[in-house]
């Protein structure tokens, strides 16, 4: 019988995490040391065996309950610093010092989580010693040729679903961002097409100008109309897409992991092109992107210190916080294992 993460670990304040694949580390990041990470408050622990795959299990030696993560590498186990048991990629235990008899016994194995490594990053599907139904979501244009690719991890404050929302949120970025991306002034009328995709919500802009601010001046110097969507996929994908022109393109993917109820992880691929040397670009726009996830940091900061101030969430909405609802609702449907409800598709008007 697999084993479900929530029932590996404490009762989380988290009721709508979803199952399905998550990153917790940059591929670069795991190698032949044990390097502790965590999802949804589980401690984990990841290596590479001498194949060079990467491995995961519970970062718990099932003996004495030291952590996996303060020992080392041993071929293709993994050796508690405690009492030396050593333990495969699978969890079997394959060592105990100094006991006469086989080590291997069903009682003596730790929990192992399926892990994959793919374009850049360590994903690891939530459910233990299970074999997962589908792979990793595949990034797109990632390393593509023509794109420039950036990928950056952020420790975001907020739940998931809050650092999604953000990351969706177009009614923000005029004041949060302001100069930078939109600006509270001269807005116009566009048309919004929300509508259901297979495990996840899409949002359309049309008729949407391209953005007064400095990455959109950088991304498309003449300007004109964009073609922009906003996505949201379970269990975890963020993804805003802008095609500016013929030849400018950009699609931020966010993967967001829980590290506990109210801290996130952000592992963010943005793949652009634009009409500039991808030198030149990477120059201008990688400090401005970076500079505009500090200030959406500091907004779920102060957002986050509230809703634990004031001990829950009291949220007031309005047709254009497009995507915040339904993710939601997409959240705690697939947390509850329920079938995901379908949504009919809606049209509403917004300024910006």
């Amino acid at each position: 019988m697999s084993q479900s993460l929530q029932h590996l670990t404490y009762k989380s304040a988290n009721d709508a995490f979803a199952p399905g694949w998550y990153i917790v580390a940059a591929s670069r990041d795991v190698g032949a040391r044990p390097e502790a990470v965590s999802l949804n408050g589980l401690p984990l622990v990841t290596f590479r065996d001498s194949a060079g795959q990467s491995v995961a299990l519970l970062d718990r030696c099932s003996h004495r309950n030291a952590p996996l993560s303060a020992g080392r590498v041993s071929g293709d186990n993994i050796q508690c610093h405690y009492h030396g048991w050593e333990f495969d990629g699978a969890g079997v235990c394959k060592a105990v010092p100094g006991l006469c008899g086989a080590p291997n016994h069903p009682a003596r194995r730790v929990p192992a989580f399926a892990c994959r490594d793919s374009q850049g990053w360590v994903w690891v599907y939530s459910e233990a010693d299970v074999e997962p139904p589908t792979e990793p979501y595949r990034i797109p244009c990632a390393d593509e040729p023509g794109y420039l690719t950036i990928r950056e991890r952020l420790q975001m404050p907020g739940p998931l679903d809050a650092v999604a929302e953000n990351a969706l949120d177009v009614p923000h970025t005029a004041f949060v961002h302001a100069g930078l991306f939109r600006k509270n002034k001269d807005r116009k009328p566009i048309e919004v097409v929300i509508r259901a995709l297979d495990g996840g919500v899409e949002a359309q802009f049309i008729g949407e100008q391209r953005p007064e601010g400095l990455a959109g001046r950088i991304l498309a110097p003449q300007g004109g109309e964009v073609f922009h969507w906003d996505r949201f996929l379970l269990p975890c994908i963020a993804q805003v897409e802008y095609r500016l022109s013929e030849h400018s393109h950009i699609i931020a993917t966010t993967a967001l992991t829980p590290r506990s109820p109210t801290v996130t992880d952000m592992f963010a691929t943005v793949a652009a092109k634009a009409p500039i040397p991808n030198l030149i670009l990477r120059t201008m726009f990688k400090p401005v992107a970076l500079r505009i996830l500090r200030q959406d940091m500091e907004i779920l900061r102060r957002q986050t210190e509230q809703v634990q101030r004031f001990g829950t969430e009291n949220f007031a909405s309005t047709e254009i916080d497009v995507l915040g609802l339904r993710i939601k609702k997409l959240l705690r449907e697939a947390a509850s294992g329920k079938a995901i409800s379908a949504q009919e598709e809606r049209r509403i008007k917004m300024l910006v």
